[in-house]
């Protein structure tokens, strides 16, 4: 697969408060879902989770994983991202938590902060796009 663009219209998807449901493969190969806040920096899709969990378990042994996004508003304007996972960093993760706290509660700081958890961002290049718009209204 080549790598696919983020449009413009795209972004503003990513950008809204709208919640990713984020695919990652298990082990055994079967898929584990989980909804996720979401951020973007310019054609990289940003994940912020902690360390030790299934996700960053699951996209360590297999990079591959899979998203689907929709307007809160209108679920009709959806997109649905393959990719892989480019970087896992914990570098500004906790300051990348707190901007979500912002965009999803409207809090300058993450409230479920935990001197024993360590936050992790994972990077997302995509490389197939699908997006299905609402139909024209009349």
């Amino acid at each position: 697969m080549s790598q696919a663009t983020i449009t413009p219209e795209i972004a503003k998807l990513f950008q809204g408060k709208n919640f990713v449901s984020f695919s990652t493969l298990m082990k055994d190969g079967s898929p584990h879902v989980a909804p996720v806040w979401v951020d973007i920096d310019g054609n990289t899709i940003l994940i912020n989770t902690a360390v030790g969990r299934v996700k960053e378990k699951n996209v360590k042994r297999d990079n591959r994983v899979a998203l689907s996004i929709f307007d809160h508003q209108n679920p009709y304007d959806m997109v649905a991202i393959r990719g892989k996972v480019i970087e896992l960093t914990t570098d500004g993760a906790d300051e990348h938590i707190d901007k979500l706290a912002k965009k999803y509660f409207g809090l300058d700081k993450y409230p479920y902060h935990s001197p024993d958890e360590k936050r992790i961002i994972v990077k997302i290049k995509p490389e197939k796009i699908y997006r299905m718009q609402p139909p024209p209204q009349k």
